[in-house]
């Protein structure tokens, strides 16, 4: 049995400093084949004979086994799988072909940006009262994302329903003071564009992450920030995750008190709720 499925078999009943062991050996492998056992050790606070006892706890006889093992899984994704993506027809080309589309569209994305648009709208979340998202359905991934990288600096936003009332009721309820964003992929609801047009009718401020430049949406908004185009669906999902990426680092950057003071927070409240507590 290949180290990965071992480790995947036995992840569920490993104790803290195995699972630490095994998630890092697991994510990164690459890292770990170069190695000694005692580097590792160092590297994840643990004691170097906790990498002897959870290699033998694998069936190894120790961890230079182990590591033969994943040394072998690096010599094959980065010497084998690039000759088999050569040949056409094959699962590797396909997969392979696919990963290079993706990378081709966040290329262009990156090249296209407009970084001082992008800047503009970290000003704009820094003074809003609220943050409010409007995500058509294949956005609802990014506006998750998006919501939890602002939900990190302390920001207080929220995603809106995005049916007709619902969308009715959040114009409704939303000032000059907040900051209306839509997020889309393909402009699928153009009840989402009519909301923004709304809102920014009242005087109330709007953004639009588009995954495309020519999305109804760029009309009503204050502040636009576009992916570059592609066909696909999921293609242009992955652009636009990567614009809320570069966007979430800007806030870090700007905004780094807040985040460092409410990182903090939730890891102290995440303790406190994985403690075990009489009541």
């Amino acid at each position: 049995m290949e180290y990965e499925k071992r480790i995947r078999a036995e992840r569920p009943k490993m104790s803290k400093s195995f699972a630490k062991l095994a998630d890092f050996l697991l994510d990164s492998y690459i890292e770990a084949s170069f190695m000694t056992a005692s580097e590792l050790a160092h590297a994840l606070n643990l004691d170097a004979a906790t990498v002897v006892r959870f290699s033998q706890h694998l069936g190894y006889i120790g961890f230079p086994e182990l590591q033969q093992e994943i040394r072998e899984k690096v010599k094959r994704d980065f010497l084998l799988k690039p000759k088999e993506a050569l040949t056409p027809e094959t699962p590797t080309h396909v997969a392979h072909q696919a990963l290079n589309e993706i990378a081709r569209a966040i290329e262009q994305t990156r090249i296209s940006l407009d970084t001082n648009a992008l800047f503009e709208l970290v000003e704009m979340i820094g003074k809003a009262r609220r943050i409010i998202i409007l995500a058509e359905g294949p956005a609802q991934p990014n506006a998750y994302s998006f919501v939890q990288y602002l939900e990190q600096g302390g920001f207080p936003v929220y995603i809106a329903r995005y049916g007709v009332e619902d969308l009715a009721r959040t114009i409704n309820t939303t000032t000059n003071q907040d900051l209306l964003i839509a997020i889309e992929i393909k402009g699928q609801s153009v009840y989402i564009t009519r909301a923004l047009c709304e809102a920014q009718s009242k005087g109330i401020p709007t953004a639009a992450i588009l995954g495309a430049a020519s999305l109804s949406s760029a009309r009503c908004a204050n502040i636009v920030i576009s992916a570059a185009t592609h066909p696909s669906i999921g293609v242009s999902t992955t652009s636009v995750e990567a614009v809320i990426f570069a966007l979430s680092q800007l806030l870090h950057w700007r905004f780094a008190e807040r985040f460092a003071g409410t990182e903090q927070a939730i890891a102290e409240i995440s303790q406190r709720l994985q403690s075990n507590l009489d009541y």
